[in-house]
């Protein structure tokens, strides 16, 4: 198992090749890109050329840190084809950036629009038939998570959805900020989910639910918005504790292709001493576990 850091707190004072460096000064080994202006933006063509790509690798061996994923996020199950299409030729390149990288592990969301459920898990499936065969060219798996707004949020729905592509490429991603969008129930997508979890990131969030669901107050009443956070550990209502229990019941722990990703967003501030805390606290639930 590997415990990576999302550096996106520290986009706005480094530059892309300064990553590396920032993960390893807070004690990671291991580091996961999100979307990045210079690198794989939200939505749209990957922005590296290969020179980029290689002095991104070089910058990570200079460091000390391994880049082990990529977390591109496209309209991978839009409903409207030309949007579809265009997701499938973003995927192509970034599958291409992954295998000049060495990286064997893709993460991401589904993407889709809640209220047409019947046309985006469609286009999902067309999305996956199109980069299958590069993912299994390349010997590279890709995970997913449900993330709030996607066309399923429900974790048991999304490991439904990911089983009906019956393949071993394909697996699930664990976000803990979203446990009170995927219906609350670890142990019981955990268990379903067996050695399709790959990939669990750890942030924290109140839940939206508690106060007779006012724990929040939108206007104008009934939208259709989604709010959660990404707060580091202990500062919102997610059991820790028990999710740790849950990914030893599951094996997640003791595998050596598991990834854990500190993934908090809400103390670029403080992204340092945050990204330490961060890293200490997860070595310490999973002693615990």
């Amino acid at each position: 198992m590997k415990i990576a850091l999302d550096p996106t707190p520290f986009y706005y004072d480094c530059k892309l090749l300064e990553l590396p460096q920032a993960v390893a000064d807070a004690g990671y080994r291991y580091m996961q890109l999100a979307p990045h202006d210079d690198f794989l933006p939200f939505y749209t063509h990957p922005k590296a050329d290969d020179e980029l790509v290689h002095d991104l690798a070089k910058a990570c061996k200079n460091a000390g840190v391994e880049l082990v994923s990529l977390l591109p996020v496209y309209r991978t199950s839009w409903p409207d084809e030309r949007e579809r299409q265009w997701a499938v030729r973003n995927w192509k390149r970034a599958i291409e950036i992954a295998a000049i990288l060495g990286i064997h592990t893709i993460n991401s969301e589904f993407s889709g629009i809640p209220e047409r459920y019947e046309e985006s898990e469609a286009g999902f499936y067309s999305t996956m038939e199109e980069i299958l065969p590069l993912l299994e060219r390349e010997g590279i798996v890709i995970n997913f998570d449900p993330h709030p707004y996607d066309f399923v949020e429900n974790g048991m729905d999304a490991h439904r959805v990911l089983r009906g592509l019956n393949s071993d490429l394909v697996g699930s991603v664990y976000v803990s900020s979203h446990t009170f969008h995927y219906g609350n129930a670890v142990h019981e997508i955990t268990q379903a989910e067996s050695t399709k979890l790959r990939s669990v990131y750890i942030s924290d969030a109140y839940d939206h639910n508690r106060s007779h669901g006012l724990r929040y107050i939108s206007n104008p009443p009934g939208t259709n918005a989604r709010v959660h956070q990404h707060l580091k550990v202990g500062d919102g209502d997610v059991d820790f504790k028990d999710l740790f229990q849950a990914l030893k019941t599951n094996g997640f722990l003791d595998r050596e292709d598991s990834l854990i990703v500190s993934n908090v967003f809400a103390e670029d501030e403080t992204a340092h001493d945050t990204s330490v805390y961060q890293r200490q606290t997860i070595e310490q639930l999973i002693k615990e576990a």
